[in-house]
Order: C-alpha cells, then structure tokens, then sequence
C-alpha cells in the first residue's frame, strides 16, 4: 500500500485526527510521514521537513536515536509488558531511583501512569485525598491560572483555562477557583515588563486568604503556559507563589509535562525558582518521545497520609492497565543516561544564544506583537496592530495559514492561534537553528506581512 491518495482517502475514511477539524480534509489533505532521523522527517512522497515542534513536545532527543532504539530492543528480549501492582521490574525501579537522584530532595515517592492528563489527574486526587486524610477535610477545591492548559481528562480540562479547548465541556467539570494569568504581553494588571513587581499573583493571593481553608492545591506550568499561547512569565512568580502556598498551607502542584527535561535550559523550570513543589506532573520528554510514560513525583509527607492498614482504606486507589510500561521505563531510563553522559543540559546553553540572536529577525516584520522566550522554548505573537496589541480572531486562522506557507519551505510548525512557537529536538545544530528561524520569517512575510 504505496500510493500516496490511497493512504490518503483511508486515513481520512478511518482516523479521526486529535484536534482537528476533520472537514478540513475536504480541501487539505493530511501529511502522512515514512521516517524520521534526528532534527527531520521524511513524508511518503520523499518531502523532508524540519521538526520544529518536536512531534507534539516529546522528541527531546531527535527521532530514531540510536541509543534509545537499542534500549527497546534490549528489553524486548526479556518482557514487553507486565503489571505493576504486586509487581515490579528492573526498569521501572531504574527510573524511580533516578527521578529521585536528580530532583529536590523533598520529592521521594514516584507513581506511573501513561500520559501527560493523567499524570495531572493523580496529582489532583492525591492533593485531594492527602487532605481528607490527614485531617483537612475541608480542602476539596484547587486554583488554577487563566490560559492554563493541564490534558484533556475531565480532572485536567477542570483546572483548564483555554476557552478554544475547554468552554464546550464546562457543564462536566467541578469547580476550581480562577487566578490570573501571569501575561507580560498583555498583562491583566496593565503593567509593563520594565516595572512589573509580579502585582498579578495578587489575584492569587487574594483567593488564598479569602478561601484558604477550601482549597488543596493550586496546579500551575512551571514559567510557561503552553498550550495557551507560550505565555512566557518570571521565575520569581514561581518562587513567591511557593512563599504563599507555605502560608496558607495549599499544596503546589507543578506540571512539569511539557517544560520537563531540559526545555527551559534547566533539567526542570522549577529549578529556575530553586523551589521543591509538593508534586510534580512529568510525560513527554520523559521517554525521548518514543513511548507513552508519565509520572507524579510526591513528597514523604503525601505518601504517609495514604500508608496505613488496608481496611483503613486509605489506598490510592488509581492505576493504568500499562502504568510502569517496561519497554517505556527501559527507554526513559536511557534517556536520562544521555542526558547526563552527554551533559544535554549544558550543550544547550550555546544553542539557547544563538536562538535569541536569530530571533531578533522577527522585529522587522510590522505584524509582531511579542517576541519571548525561556531556553528551548521560543515565541512570536502575531498582531493586527503592534501598537494596540489587538489580536487576530480566532476564525482568521492566521497561523494556519504560516503553517502552511511554512510546509512549502520544509519545517513542520503548529501555531497556537496567532503565536508561532518553537521546540526543536536537541539535536538542532546552530546552523539549523538559523534555517528554521529564516522560514518561520519568510512564512509570516508570505502569509500576511509587510515589513516595517
């Protein structure tokens, strides 16, 4: 089954794609990829493509690195799969000991599940539960941000804040306390970056002491809100908001799915703020991108509110038919090997330069609101008027329209909104670096700019 239309008409009579708008296809038929090697991949017509955004965030390492294709196989030869209730493995234990090696000392209990959303959604029934048992029965509730995005299960849409994904299912949700987003661009207190003293965590304080006696934990991305637009914000925010949760005793969940393994420039954003949260949410790059994985690192004192005898029924009762995956954990624990055998954290830091020097290119073009950035992370907001800040409308669909100018030059970038966003592979040279940065440039010029 080769012929490009072929595949084509089945993957549109059968699949039905995750975010997208499926009459789309109508017109514009979806890229089917062969193959991939370190920063690209190849179509099946033979189109190579720069992976800016590193297949949905995971592919911290490249694709088919050779490293992480032989820790698969090696497992594959002992046991693709077992449970991990009753049970353990070599692997898993591996990857426990290691995320507790390498993350604040604070943080000693690892819990597998499989996904980024459910990671959050243990993180939020362990806040929950730690509280009714441990004599905090009236802590039922959480604060989330504006414009957070935390997975698509009812628990992580709940303590969601991006209308575009999560205002349809409003009626299934609980109830969450709603703090402002730290926006610099557009910050909800009309600040401006030069002389912002962080007045938007007033909001969060401000439910803290009115509601601190309801409320088990407030769940935030650690620097940078993804999914909501790459909102870039300081790392004091983060430290000041762990000064409030000490003083109001609310738990801080951090959720370290997308930003976790080296995306700012740190192994983990919340090191920028040399904090310890209470728990922590990891996925993503935790396997390199090659296999589902995720993880809820907890603090001692979480875990003993649910050790006691089993007709106490203090259980976490919570668990995946794949939680613990071998083959997953097996390659997660090479990854980290890599990271650390060839010092990935440090070989970033000269990268990290060379994209914010390359980034300066986008000031020419009239249509940019906002350039921000933190390590790997980079982002550009595209604007209607740079002096108003007034923002496309959602049905413009301006970044789809870079995204497909973009193709024609061979880079695979996924807009959010109006915001041009990258997270390329590691592997991305300097040189590399500065071809994605000219594409995205002349996509924006082609799609809808002028210069100034």
């Amino acid at each position: 089954m080769n012929n490009p239309m072929e595949l084509i008409n089945k993957d549109i009579n059968y699949i039905w794609h995750p975010f997208t708008q499926m009459k789309d296809y109508e017109t514009e038929a979806p890229l089917i990829i062969d193959r991939g090697k370190g920063l690209y991949i190849w179509d099946i017509e033979g189109n190579k493509y720069i992976d800016a955004i590193s297949s949905w965030w995971v592919n911290v390492l490249g694709h088919s690195h050779p490293r992480l294709n032989d820790a698969i196989k090696r497992q594959l030869e002992k046991i693709e799969h077992v449970l991990l209730a009753g049970f353990s493995h070599v692997p898993a234990i591996e990857l426990a000991e290691k995320l507790v090696q390498i993350t604040p000392k604070e943080l000693t209990k690892v819990f597998y599940s499989d996904n980024g959303s459910t990671a959050v959604e243990v993180a939020l029934k362990m806040a929950y539960q730690y509280c009714q048992q441990s004599g905090k029965t009236k802590k039922e509730k959480f604060v989330a941000l504006k414009n957070s995005y935390h997975g698509d299960t009812i628990g992580a849409v709940s303590v969601g804040g991006v209308d575009v994904y999560h205002k349809i299912y409003k009626p299934m949700l609980f109830e969450v306390f709603q703090a402002e987003s730290p926006y610099c661009y557009r910050c909800p207190m009309g600040k401006q970056k030069e002389t912002c003293d962080i007045e938007c965590l007033g909001s969060v304080e401000g439910i803290f002491k009115k509601h601190h006696g309801e409320i088990a934990g407030i769940i935030v991305e650690p620097l940078i809100q993804a999914a909501g637009g790459m909102i870039i914000y300081p790392a004091e925010y983060l430290k000041r908001l762990k000064k409030l949760c000490e003083e109001y005793g609310v738990l801080l969940i951090d959720d370290e799915v997308a930003m976790g393994f080296g995306r700012t420039g740190k192994m983990f954003a919340f090191e920028h703020a040399q904090i310890a949260p209470d728990l922590v949410c990891l996925a993503k790059g935790i396997t390199g991108g090659y296999l589902p994985l995720a993880v809820t690192m907890a603090t001692d004192e979480i875990y003993r509110a649910f050790y006691d005898d089993y007709e106490k029924l203090k259980t976490f009762f919570h668990g995946h038919s794949f939680t613990g995956n071998p083959l997953a954990a097996s390659v997660a624990v090479e990854n980290l090997k890599i990271f650390e055998e060839e010092k990935i954290i440090e070989s970033l830091q000269p990268k990290i330069e060379v994209l914010s020097k390359n980034l300066e290119k986008f000031r020419e073009l009239n249509c940019v609101g906002d350039i921000r950035q933190t390590g790997m992370v980079a982002a550009v907001e595209i604007v209607k008027n740079r002096q108003t800040k007034e923002p496309y409308k959602f049905e413009e669909r301006i970044g789809h329209k870079i995204y497909k100018q973009a193709l024609k030059r061979g880079a695979i970038l996924r807009p959010l909104g109006s915001v041009i966003y990258f997270m390329p592979p590691y592997v991305i040279t300097e040189d590399e670096i500065e071809q994605l940065v000219d594409i995205a440039v002349d996509s924006v010029k082609s799609a809808l700019c002028r210069s100034s």
